[in-house]
């Protein structure tokens, strides 16, 4: 990374750089040139083409925004809604994070770009919606190439202009609004924890009960997916399930160094076919299998070990996929292994049964449950009968967690929602979940035999709710051990 004339970023007060004619862009404290010269920063201010962009077409998702828009209008009447995509945040010093909009901005709008704010002004009928954003970079003052965030250091931003037609909302620059709404009157909802410069602006006007009650709103919105959304999530489990087969192919290249490398081969799939993965992937070799996230992924990946690969793929909309297998690392299950691992296939295939509309959102972890209690009972590893295992919770030290959640632009979607719209609440078309049922025996566990210590198990699938059923939108992945290892021997052979 080049650092010889990047300066510090301006200070941001109240939405506003502090940067004006008057006073200079501050440079970089060691930066090798200590100061601009009049010459130069005559220079840079001509000479540059017109880059503006004409005749842009609207995102896929614009019409859908826009319902989106109309629904939340409908919800709130007379009063306004703030909804900030978010800031950058410092990784270190002078660098920071990639930056990933905040979840209710990209649903509302299909905007992605740091520092945006979503505003819906009331009308007598409704709302005026305007988006809020940084302008391309200002060649007169120099921001364009002494900014940190100038168009030469970080790249060209769309002009408002462009962004209208993208988007198909009026567009105003977002350095005016921390003052607009420090001047507004009446009620104002603002979606909190993204934006810290817009919550002080609306300091003495919104209260965190109605700003929760905002949020509420829009995670039970996206409970129920759209025709975009379904098939946003469609392209990232095909691009997770192609992930899944990078990993197979180079597991022996993946034993000669960490599980890291699985990591690495999957991020790859990641960036070359979407924005990103969806979360931190699970590469969990041998006894790290046990972990439920274990993230680290610097283990020893060894023959004769099961890995627990659940990684995801977000795509260039932000929607992500959740997707776990457990392989055996050399294509074969021992007996032991095979033993555990289809036995939470079964469940698995229970709980994808009980996904259906009109079923409680329960039934699918409910059925997946039994069949581990019954597992757990058959083995002697816990004394039955099942109905008092399921009632006391005794089967949870080796299954832990729930059986699923929901899965959209969140891997945990909709996580805000009231408990009845949720957990209590029941499926209907459109609800894509995961089911992902597993069995996790820990090594230092002295309550099973000890061949049992150290082997997890999970299979997870991302499951969408139809009109007479369910649809796997990740059944292009095998999940019966036997077609399992089928299927890893073909594609290692590719």
């Amino acid at each position: 990374m080049s650092e010889e004339l990047k300066p510090e970023t301006p200070e941001i007060v109240d939405g506003e750089a502090e940067t004006t004619e008057e006073e200079p862009i501050k440079q970089r404290k060691n930066g090798l040139y200590p100061g601009v010269s009049d010459e130069l920063a005559e220079n840079m201010k001509s000479g540059w083409a017109d880059t503006e962009l004409h005749g842009l077409e609207p995102i896929a998702q614009a019409q859908h925004t826009a319902a989106r828009r109309a629904a939340l209008s409908a919800r709130f009447p007379g009063e306004r809604l703030v909804i900030p995509a978010g800031n950058l945040k410092t990784r270190s010093n002078d660098t920071e994070y990639a930056f990933r909009a905040s979840t209710e901005y990209a649903y509302l709008t299909g905007d992605q770009t740091q520092d945006g704010v979503l505003v819906l002004e009331p009308t007598e009928s409704g709302h005026d919606a305007t988006i809020y954003l940084l302008p391309r970079s200002n060649r007169e003052n120099g921001e364009f190439w002494l900014d940190g965030q100038g168009e030469l250091w970080v790249g060209r931003r769309h002009s408002l202009t462009e962004a209208e037609q993208i988007l198909g909302l009026p567009a105003k620059d977002v350095r005016e609004l921390p003052e607009a709404l420090r001047e507004a009157t009446g009620r104002v909802r603002n979606v909190r924890g993204h934006d810290a410069g817009i919550e002080a602006a609306l300091a003495d006007k919104a209260t965190a009960e109605t700003d929760a009650e905002l949020r509420v709103y829009l995670s039970e919105a996206r409970v129920v997916k759209d025709e975009f959304e379904i098939g946003e999530l469609q392209k990232a489990v095909d691009s997770t399930v192609r992930g899944f087969e990078d990993v197979v192919k180079i597991l022996d290249k993946a034993e000669a160094t960490s599980e890291r490398y699985l990591e690495g081969t999957f991020f790859l799939r990641a960036r070359v076919e979407g924005n990103d993965i969806g979360y931190g992937s699970i590469c969990a070799a041998g006894p790290h299998a046990t972990t439920l996230h274990w993230v680290r992924n610097d283990g020893d990946v060894r023959s004769g070990d099961l890995l627990l690969l659940d990684a995801g793929v977000e795509t260039h909309t932000l929607y992500t996929a959740d997707v776990t297998r457990t392989l055996p690392i050399n294509g074969t299950f021992s007996p032991l292994q095979k033993k555990i691992y289809d036995a939470v296939y079964e469940a698995q295939e229970a709980g994808i049964a009980a996904v259906k509309p009109g079923a409680a959102y329960r039934d699918f972890h409910d059925a997946s449950q039994r069949v581990l209690a019954e597992k757990l009972v058959e083995w002697g590893l816990v004394e039955g009968p099942v109905e008092k295992v399921l009632e006391l919770g005794l089967q949870r030290r080796w299954t832990l967690h729930g059986t699923g959640h929901m899965l959209g632009l969140d891997v945990h979607d909709c996580a805000a929602a009231r408990t009845e719209a949720y957990v209590n609440g029941t499926l209907e078309p459109g609800v894509c979940l995961t089911v992902e049922p597993g069995l996790y025996f820990q090594a230092d566990d002295l309550s099973v035999p000890e061949e049992y210590r150290g082997i997890g198990v999970r299979i997870e699938d991302d499951i969408l709710v139809t009109e007479d059923g369910n649809r796997n939108l990740s059944a292009a992945l095998p999940r019966r051990s036997d077609e399992v290892e089928a299927w890893m021997a073909a594609t290692k052979a590719k």
